[in-house]
């Protein structure tokens, strides 16, 4: 087996390059003079309802229905705007549910005089093509400054007219928003719009306070309230308009069926020394079990949760510390080769909790414990998460891993009613919805979805769950220590702390950054196999399973080079043009490759389906005359090739944080490729911002690459030779001196 290598590339930093063609209308789309009338009509509707309905807002807030899924910059650049750009009037943004495709429902909020003058914009566009262009305009009619086209007709510029025409044709209407429904629920989270009028002043129009004994209400956040339902449904009824996203306020965990006790007696493990530690954020845990002396507990509970306290809130936060503390001796057959970890435990509920509530505690108790860098969070709502917002807590553990150096593994979620396995799969509850998170779904042994599954996608397009793991299921079941002694329970609670501990494993003791922690374990569970359209149960298993020794986490096959690179994206190209990987005789390279790329963005959950709000492209491949032969065929930064948003996510993963992309590999039909010049292949990041007010800040990235020979060879020690000879530091790791290292680096020195 190879060794992983680290290496220390040099990264070239560059601007966004050329300037784009003039804007025109894609060749498959039209403006028809009918679609201009019915947006007209559409913005005097919305005109009137305002002036009738103006008590609370001094804007407008409307719904603009696109025609597809659109990019930024596909989107209406002239019609919402007197001046600066259209997309800084965005506040939010949902899918239809229009089938089979989903396309953009974006929310916008402008002044009176933007409405009047789009109004103004389309009437005499609609003008224009009635007279001169026969009822519709196509982009034939603008490749060129057509002579056939008289603008000096028309009381706005020839500009406006034609990005008028331009933005029509991804446009189905206007509408007033609402997107809110009923939820049938005691307590809920509403999030309203951003406008000019707080959340406190907009009770106080609605004579809330006034009433403050019927509806019951908190602070969760920016926009953000916890709502009862009278209160709710009071929103409901006067300002819909305003509200962004509704959800529930009730969360509990997933509740072990059948436990099966065991005959098993687990003898003392000693005391810990200098092990790492992982948080756990749970309920209860029993300081009078074997392995007690491993975990630091303390208890984050209010006197009201103080005193509903049972002997059962104690089993499940003490089962899933029990795998992190002692996993392997509990289970032989998922020996993971990390060894043992202790434990600083938090008990957060007696059971059930809000998500509201629970955020509070993660936040305080995040930032009074930095030290740790690797937190478990086996707690999940048995609500599916919505199709057009993340879940509430999801996005608060997205902003705390955004500002901190943390990282979270949060299971998947259970279906415990789905018995059938015909039977249609739920969604993920929340949290399992954080992007940023590491979220982690159970397998049988045989590496099949357990019977209680949920499914992803997020936001419906996301790829969640990341990775799976062993998590037991009805008839083979993980064997764990809870408050009662040795029991066989399952679900994704217990598969998430085995992936905890290789995190921690690789970030604490190997020292790897998160980054690239997050990217090591997503590219062992994809391996060769995984392909993003055609992956069977991907939306179940993420990537795929999880090899159960962190041996072949940090190891390749003898045929394999693999190495880790960090770096920080600070403009919109980040790039290497001189990865030496070794060639054959005759100027070819026998290799296929892969690549995983992990970061942490900035998200916002007010923009709904709008919610990373930083991109970052890979492209990866041999370097020829003039870029790098991407070995995903990526064409996003292409000059002249155009993609449609739908393709640009489908098949190049764009706005995800996430990015795994493969050489097809099949041995029988492995081909040499042609080199070009001294044979280099490429490393390169594009970087963009979602906002153009946004200046671009320092985004750290971590990418994992491996390299096959198709032949079987071993050419890893001329790879390492070529790398030096290129001045790249190269860190060959092996485990035995990451622990010795980090031993040596907790032991604590005694001065006489």
């Amino acid at each position: 087996m190879n060794n992983l290598l680290d290496i220390k590339l040099s990264f070239a930093h560059e601007p966004k390059r050329g300037g784009g063609s003039p804007r025109n209308l894609n060749k498959t789309r039209i403006t028809k003079s009918k679609t201009l009338e019915g947006l007209i009509d559409d913005l005097k509707r919305i005109k009137v309802f305002y002036q009738k309905e103006n008590r609370y807002v001094k804007q407008i807030l409307l719904d603009v229905y696109y025609n597809d899924l659109i990019s930024k910059s596909g989107r209406i650049q002239e019609l919402l705007r007197i001046s600066g750009d259209c997309n800084d009037n965005i506040v939010g943004a949902r899918f239809s549910n229009t089938s089979p495709k989903e396309n953009h429902i974006i929310t916008y909020y402008v002044t009176w005089d933007v409405l009047e003058e789009a109004i103004q914009k389309l009437s005499e566009a609609k003008k224009l093509v009635d007279e001169q262009l026969g009822g519709k305009a196509t982009s034939s009619n603008f490749d060129a400054a057509d002579p056939h086209i008289n603008y000096t007709k028309y009381s706005i510029s020839k500009s406006k007219l034609r990005n008028t025409i331009i933005d029509c044709s991804v446009l189905e209407k206007f509408d007033i928003p609402n997107a809110a429904s009923d939820i049938n629920k005691e307590q809920i989270i509403v999030t309203f719009f951003q406008t000019e009028i707080t959340v406190p002043e907009l009770l106080g129009k609605l004579g809330v306070e006034e009433k403050a004994y019927v509806y019951r209400y908190y602070s969760a956040g920016k926009n953000t309230l916890s709502v009862s339902r009278d209160l709710y449904r009071l929103l409901l009824e006067r300002v819909p308009h305003m509200i962004s996203m509704a959800t529930s306020d009730i969360s509990s965990i997933a509740p072990v069926i059948n436990s099966e006790m065991s005959d098993t007696t687990i003898h003392n493990i000693g005391f810990p020394s200098n092990e790492p530690t992982i948080g756990v954020i749970d309920t209860m845990f029993d300081k009078k079990v074997y392995f007690g002396e491993w975990v630091d507990y303390r208890e984050e509970l209010n006197e009201f949760e103080k005193k509903s306290l049972q002997a059962d809130y104690y089993n499940h936060g003490t089962a899933v510390s029990s795998i992190i503390v002692d996993g392997p001796r509990l289970n032989p057959n998922l020996d993971d080769g990390c060894g043992r970890f202790k434990v600083r435990h938090f008990g957060v509920c007696p059971g059930k909790i809000s998500p509201s509530a629970l955020v509070k505690k993660i936040i305080k108790i995040v930032n009074e414990n930095l030290d740790i860098h690797v937190w478990n969070l086996s707690l999940g709502t048995e609500e599916e998460v919505s199709k057009n917002f993340i879940s509430f807590d999801a996005a608060a553990l997205d902003e705390i891993q955004q500002r901190h150096n943390v990282i979270f593994v949060v299971s998947g979620t259970n279906d415990n009613d789905r018995r059938n396995p015909s039977d249609s799969y739920k969604r993920v509850g929340s949290p399992a919805d954080s992007l940023n998170s590491l979220v982690v779904n159970s397998v049988r042994l045989d590496g099949k979805p357990a019977s209680y599954s949920r499914d992803g996608e997020v936001l419906s397009f996301f790829n969640k769950p990341d990775v799976s793991y062993y998590g037991g299921d009805y008839d083979e079941r993980i064997t764990v220590c809870s408050n009662m002694g040795i029991e066989h329970q399952y679900g994704t609670s217990f598969a998430a702390p085995w992936i905890s501990r290789k995190m921690c494993y690789l970030i604490d003791i190997m020292g790897f950054s998160r980054e690239v922690a997050k990217a090591l374990i997503i590219d062992a569970a994809a391996g060769w196999s995984f392909k993003q359209e055609n992956f069977k149960h991907k939306n179940i298993i993420g990537y795929g399973v999880v090899p159960k020794k962190i041996d072949d986490i940090l190891k390749s096959d003898n045929s394999e080079i693999k190495f880790v690179v960090n770096g920080i994206a600070n403009t919109y190209y980040t790039s290497n043009y001189g990865i030496p990987v070794p060639k054959e005789d005759g100027n070819r390279s026998n290799y296929i490759a892969r690549a995983t790329i992990c970061y942490f963005p900035k998200c916002n959950r007010l923009q709904g389906v709008d919610y990373t709000q930083r991109e970052l492209s890979i492209r990866f491949g041999i370097v020829n005359e003039k870029t790098i032969k991407d070995i995903n065929k990526n064409t996003q930064e292409d000059e002249n090739t155009f993609n449609f948003e739908r393709k640009a996510r489908r098949e190049f993963r764009k706005w995800e944080n996430t990015k795994f992309i493969s050489s097809r590999y099949n041995p029988q039909r492995a081909t040499s490729l042609t080199l070009h010049g001294d044979g280099l292949w490429g490393l390169s990041i594009a970087s963009k911002e979602r906002a153009n007010r946004v200046k671009m800040s320092e985004l750290p990235f971590g990418v994992v690459i491996t390299l096959k020979h198709t032949k079987g060879l071993n050419r890893i020690n001329d790879f390492k030779h070529s790398c030096l000879l290129r001045g790249y530091l190269i860190n060959e790791i092996k485990a035995e001196n990451r622990i010795e290292l980090y031993e040596k680096a907790q032991e604590t020195l005694k001065f006489d």
